[in-house]
């Protein structure tokens, strides 16, 4: 039962940091080298793209959607989605998907005249899952080797966390103080019935023995 309850807390905190790591921003220095429109067949993934953007119809089966193409600072490739996150999850509320764009397409640069961008950004990339991350504001920097502080998922972490201990501080008052002085008169019953049944048993014994003699 010890490596059954582990193996489950385990996976419950796989889930959870895999949830976070999804959810929360994340900041790539890169330098955009092309943005186009792309329509989009959604089919099994379509649980990582965003709804449809604020004020366009529901219910499609297809869209078009902005993405973004960069080069990160070892030269390897990563592609973003642009798409808004309207009231929905994650809370970005993010409505300004053309103006993103737009921005992004300003920011475009060469190898030969590299202009460095801060996108920040959540989500995956997954090649063979045709997944990819959501931008959700871009920057224009001077130092690509710049150290980036992520502040913020600091911030939601450090509540998150107090959130729990507090939580988990409370359970154990309420387990302490209720569950296990029931736990414990439940077991001194279980105790007194056992106990019972063993003399009524001794009993009953004694009395076919003295009917054998």
């Amino acid at each position: 039962m010890v490596y059954i309850k582990w193996a489950f807390w385990g996976i419950v905190a796989l889930i959870v940091i895999a949830f976070l790591h999804y959810t929360l921003p994340q900041r790539d220095i890169v330098r955009i080298s092309d943005t186009y429109e792309k329509r989009i067949d959604f089919g099994e993934n379509s649980i990582f793209w965003a709804k449809e953007d604020t004020g366009t119809a529901t219910g499609q089966i297809n869209r078009d959607v902005f993405f973004i193409q960069t080069i990160r600072k070892n030269g390897k490739p990563l592609v973003f989605r642009n798409e808004d996150t309207g009231w929905g999850w994650p809370p970005y509320f993010k409505f300004d998907t053309s103006n993103l764009q737009t921005e992004a397409s300003d920011l475009r640069s060469t190898s030969e005249n590299p202009k460095w961008v801060m996108v920040t950004h959540y989500g995956w990339r997954v090649e063979f899952l045709t997944v990819f991350p959501n931008a959700i504001a871009v920057k224009r920097v001077d130092d690509p080797a710049m150290t980036i502080i992520p502040w913020l998922n600091i911030i939601i972490l450090l509540v998150l966390f107090a959130i729990f201990w507090a939580i988990r501080v409370r359970w154990r008052r309420f387990r302490r103080r209720r569950i296990d002085p029931m736990m414990a008169g439940a077991d001194e019953s279980w105790d007194n019935l056992a106990d019972g049944a063993r003399a009524r048993r001794g009993r009953a014994s004694r009395w076919f023995a003295s009917w054998r003699r």
